[in-house]
């Protein structure tokens, strides 16, 4: 939860809403994930399930633009204190996710991220988006696929919709 209240998440969550949520990964064996400590205390996590486990609202955007989510593995999230950025550990967390894909025979991969304005009032000077790292992992943005998640941001009193795009990339290459 940390994390996710920084830019662009900006996410004011509950601990209740968590376990609710992380409910879908428990529920799936196959789901995975893998938490990275430093002397005992975790610094960083990534999550990840085959997309026919995933909640239909994760599915139906993929599946009415004829995407096959029997076939798709939902990368969830990554997540690394600052302090541990920049060190090969995020590469790790795909490395980790795509390998337990093509273990339960999965030919392609997916996640979703946040879309904010350029010019959002929250966004640190220093912001670098990620997508250029996305891409050099072999992920490629579907521009016209969209979901949209409702939360709480941590300068709003209330829960609103947020624009979700997806990237994927298949597991053959």
């Amino acid at each position: 939860m940390r994390v996710f209240r920084e830019f662009p998440y900006l996410y004011d969550g509950s601990e209740a809403y968590e376990a609710q949520y992380l409910q879908t990964y428990t529920d799936c064996e196959d789901a995975m994930a893998v938490i990275y400590t430093d002397q005992g205390e975790p610094v960083g996590a990534t999550t990840g399930l085959p997309m026919r486990a995933e909640t239909d609202a994760f599915r139906a955007p993929l599946e009415a633009a004829g995407i096959d989510t029997q076939n798709l593995f939902y990368c969830g999230e990554s997540v690394l204190l600052p302090p541990w950025r920049g060190r090969g550990l995020y590469r790790g967390f795909f490395e980790y996710r795509e390998q337990h894909a093509r273990s339960l025979g999965l030919s392609s991969a997916c996640f979703c991220a946040v879309v904010r304005p350029d010019n959002h009032p929250l966004q640190p000077t220093d912001y670098q988006p990620l997508d250029a790292v996305w891409m050099h992992y072999g992920y490629r943005l579907l521009p016209d696929l969209c979901a949209y998640y409702d939360w709480k941001d941590i300068d709003r009193p209330d829960q609103s919709a947020h624009p979700m795009r997806y990237w994927m990339r298949s597991l053959n290459d």
